[in-house]
């Protein structure tokens, strides 16, 4: 059947133990297929064969690997639109979202074929007369990679494309909810020429396939991008056992509106931060933290853009914002926003679920103004189009709440002073601080991740990578 989707394990597409349908959240009668899910002994098999694989692999040439990761950029780039189409259809995200990450993860894939060819060591003189030292990088082994919803085939890309690229092999399990693009990702990979056991897809439930890659000896190392609590069982089970991870797990990320911002840039910046994406994104500025002087303005200037943003099918031309994923998660949008308002937050603008042509799960942009940093509104992530504005006094007590988090992800002003533009950039506690921009959009190039509950182990994308996904070797000779 066109429309059944298997797992790819050991060079084979495989049928699993069961199936999940993939459902339109634009469109709740639109199957987009039928996906494998495989069971514990699939799982198995697949980290037996990512195992089997990897002594060839880890000690392949270079240019053959940078030569399969530049072809499969190269495809993912020749089929953006079809494959965005696919993304927004399944995850919800407008369609310009779509093939805009679409094309995100074949320059990802593009780059890491240069990274392949670019790794370098270091050869230095020891302390003792007569000794070389040599520092270099290895492949840690099998990586276990492990994927959410929100963005279903850039961070996949972001985490599988180093892990070849350094000579790995990886089990890879998506999100069960939206496998759509991260099975046309693996279809790609393949295609590509990776030899047999390099590269396993296995679709499932967490409670499985997860469980299988924690537990399992034979996976050296986890990279998982979801929730706090998901996160935090996972890192109790890999620790006991040693394995090295590399987890990001969200965060509640401020945008500081200062008196001397342009209102413009301002408003700008807080749409796209805290509402496109349908605000599913860990990096949404869902703290809007604005100064005294122009707190009234903004919230004016800002209520007036949401009325004018167009809620709708991912798919229809001119949509701003899509619907939430599923059902589940608009029911949590709907409980903070009621949690917010019992804290004594206003209700500004939205909050309400909206009906159209098809049914879907359509969730008006949500403004709460009056809030406080103490309320759960302001402290628990959201991950939908819900945003709190918080008043300060000044640029001091701006700071002050910013920080006052347990998450450190992304941070970011608003201002027209380089002197606090300047100041923000280092006080900031987070991972990545934006000025004058939305917290949310990062280049595939540069390291991304956060600090306290935001983020644990090294960084994602560019150079840095590395840290990760290899390890250093110091070697000494008396010629």
């Amino acid at each position: 059947m066109a429309d059944l989707h298997r797992n790819y394990v050991a060079g084979e597409w495989l049928a699993g133990s069961d199936l999940s349908k993939n459902i339109n959240p634009s469109d709740l009668g639109d199957v987009i297929g039928e996906y494998a899910r495989a069971d514990r002994a699939q799982a198995d098999n697949a980290i037996g064969a990512a195992r089997a694989a990897f002594p060839a692999w880890s000690t392949s040439g270079i240019q053959d690997r940078a030569n399969m990761l530049d072809a499969v950029g190269n495809a993912i780039l020749a089929r953006k639109d079809e494959l965005g189409r696919l993304l927004s259809r399944e995850e919800g995200k407008t369609l310009p979202e779509g093939i805009g990450e679409v094309a995100r993860a074949g320059q990802i894939f593009k780059f890491f074929g240069g990274e392949a060819l670019r790794l370098a060591g270091e050869k230095i003189p020891s302390v003792r007369l007569g000794v070389e030292v040599e520092v270099t990088r290895e492949p840690v082994g099998v990586i276990g990679i492990i994927t959410p919803w929100n963005f279903p085939i850039a961070i996949p890309a972001w985490k599988i494309a180093p892990a070849l690229c350094y000579g790995n092999c990886v089990v890879f399990k998506p999100a069960e909810l939206v496998p759509g693009s991260a099975w046309a990702l693996a279809d790609v990979i393949v295609k590509a020429g990776f030899p047999p056991g390099v590269f396993n897809l296995v679709m499932g439930r967490g409670s499985v396939v997860g469980e299988a890659m924690t537990a399992d000896k034979r996976v050296d190392a986890i990279s998982f991008t979801g929730s706090v609590a998901t996160g935090r069982a996972l890192a109790t089970k890999a620790i006991a056992r040693m394995a090295k991870l590399q987890l990001e797990m969200g965060g509640k990320n401020p945008m500081v509106v200062l008196d001397d911002a342009d209102l413009a840039i301002a408003v700008s910046c807080a749409v796209n931060g805290a509402y496109f994406s349908t605000g599913q994104r860990c990096t949404a500025s869902s703290r809007l933290i604005v100064t005294a002087g122009i707190h009234d303005r903004f919230v004016a200037a800002l209520t007036e853009r949401l009325g004018k943003l167009k809620v709708d099918d991912a798919l229809a031309p001119g949509t701003d914002i899509g619907p939430v994923v599923d059902e589940s998660q608009l029911k949590q949008d709907l409980d903070y926003i009621g949690i917010g308002k019992g804290e004594g937050a206003t209700l500004a603008y939205g909050g309400e679920v909206l009906e159209r042509p098809k049914r879907g799960h359509y969730l008006a942009p949500t403004l709460l103004t009056g809030a406080t940093n103490a309320m759960r509104s302001s402290r628990e992530e959201i991950f939908g189009p819900v945003a709190s504005v918080i008043r300060v006094k000044d640029y001091e007590e701006a700071v002050a709440v910013a920080n006052d988090t347990d998450f450190g992800l992304s941070a970011g002003i608003v201002t027209t002073s380089l002197k606090h533009a300047s100041h923000f950039k280092r006080a900031s506690q987070a991972g990545m601080v934006m000025v004058n921009l939305p917290t949310a959009g990062v280049d595939y190039h540069v390291p991304f991740g956060g600090r306290k509950g935001s983020s644990y182990g090294p960084r994602e994308q560019g150079r840095y990578a590395q840290e990760f996904f290899t390890v250093v070797k110091t070697a000494y000779t008396l010629p």
